[in-house]
């Protein structure tokens, strides 16, 4: 073997690639800098602005506990057991809307200007007050009407205007964002950036604005040149986006889908949210899946059938990753914590002893590494800040205090 002073060759050559990979790195940290921090809702309410209150989230919630005691067995029947029952209950009085969106778009429809104009500074007004009164849901903001043309200028004066009247000595409630519906192009999403700039320093805002991009065009999916826009959009954001939002019933019509078809389980919205998983992915901005217009009024038996439909698709979502989603009516409230604190609790069930033997280096049926430790103390803490675990229970039980738990999520 030729005398060869290795060490020297690979120092100096690793400094050769440190230089030559320098702006891969920095683009991989500026561009993916892991999962943002703090908790993600289970779900956004969308109400038509003329409809809310600021009493909303507990009217939602008794309506809720309402159609829970029309039905108690077939409720039962569908939530698996008492304690889940018992605990959506409890949701239902204590937190029963985690995220709220008030609806300047499809939800409202279209006015002439000074009606908008009146129900936009009516439903800021009444924004503030429930935030002052601690009776807003953790989680609030607006949608707007696009930017398409035709619509542009209108959801642009919504825009300002609400913001103008809802910050309190330029600051926005905690958890405030904007939802930017049907977007078709990266150039609006740059557009958006601009805009919030601007609005910020008119209205004398002190921190930045977030907003969701919805994904309810296939324009946003595949754009003509064969790419997903949709992840060109994520990066276009300027740090603002913080979330992709699916659009179940404008994006099936888009594509042709009989109206019956038209589900967050058909094979085209599969498709759609997993380029959206994709390319949020490590980005920082989270993904939702959509809703179902199947509501659960009417008979007994047109209850149940709904509230069985909605349970599923819930639990199809979380279980493939997708932690928030839509709800549209009160007595969807009962089906979305049943299968969320199901989902969790079963989650936890398996995740608590693997992280306490992941964590204190024992032998056990899993050879769990690092990312897998990630999962598992991403799902313990998600089950946490649904109210789904308890927190003291999943830090005896994961062998491990918060800080440690927060480290290995990455949300520390």
């Amino acid at each position: 073997m030729p005398d060869l002073d290795l060490p020297t060759v690979v120092d100096a050559l690793g400094t050769e690639l440190d230089g030559l990979l320098h702006e891969a790195d920095e683009a991989l940290a500026r561009d993916f800098p892991g999962p943002r921090a703090g908790r993600q809702p289970v779900h956004t309410v969308y109400v038509p602005a003329h409809r809310f209150e600021p009493d909303l989230a507990a009217a939602w919630g008794a309506a809720a506990l309402q159609a829970i005691d029309s039905d108690a067995e077939a409720f039962a029947r569908i939530a698996g057991d008492s304690a889940t029952v018992e605990a959506v209950r409890q949701k239902l009085v204590s937190e029963p809307v985690e995220d709220l969106r008030i609806d300047f778009e499809d939800g409202f429809g279209n006015h002439p200007d000074p009606e908008e104009d009146a129900a936009v500074d009516r439903a800021a007004a009444l924004l503030r007050e429930a935030v002052a009164a601690r009776c807003a849901p953790p989680f609030t903001g607006i949608r707007f009407k696009s930017f398409e043309a035709s619509t542009r200028h209108r959801g642009l004066r919504t825009l300002a205007r609400f913001l103008s009247v809802l910050a309190v000595d330029g600051a926005l409630p905690d958890g405030f964002v904007v939802t930017l519906p049907k977007v078709t192009s990266v150039a609006q999403v740059e557009a958006m950036a601009v805009a919030l700039t601007r609005l910020e320093a008119t209205v004398g805002l002190t921190a930045r604005v977030g907003f969701e991009i919805q994904v309810e065009t296939p324009q946003a999916v595949l754009g003509p040149d064969g790419t997903a826009l949709v992840a060109r959009m994520v990066h276009a954001a300027e740090g603002r986006c913080t979330g992709l939002h699916y659009g179940t019933y404008d994006y099936s019509a888009s594509l042709g889908i009989a109206a019956h078809h038209q589900s967050m389980d058909h094979p085209a919205a599969d498709h759609a949210k997993a380029v959206m998983q994709v390319a949020a992915a490590e980005t920082g901005v989270r993904v939702s899946d959509g809703s179902t217009n199947v509501l659960p009024v009417g008979s007994p038996e047109a209850v149940a059938s709904a509230w069985s439909l909605h349970h599923r698709l819930v639990g199809r979502s979380l279980a493939r990753g997708f932690y928030q989603g839509w709800d549209l009516h009160p007595a969807q409230l009962p089906t979305r914590y049943a299968a969320t604190f199901s989902f969790y609790r079963n989650a936890f069930d398996g995740a608590a002893p693997r992280l306490a033997a992941y964590l204190n280096q024992r032998d056990s049926a899993f050879m769990d590494e690092p990312a897998t430790a990630r999962a598992l103390a991403d799902v313990v803490l998600r089950g946490v800040d649904c109210g789904a675990v308890d927190e003291q229970e999943a830090l005896e039980r994961c062998a491990a205090d918060g800080a440690t738990l927060a480290r290995l999520a990455r949300r520390a």
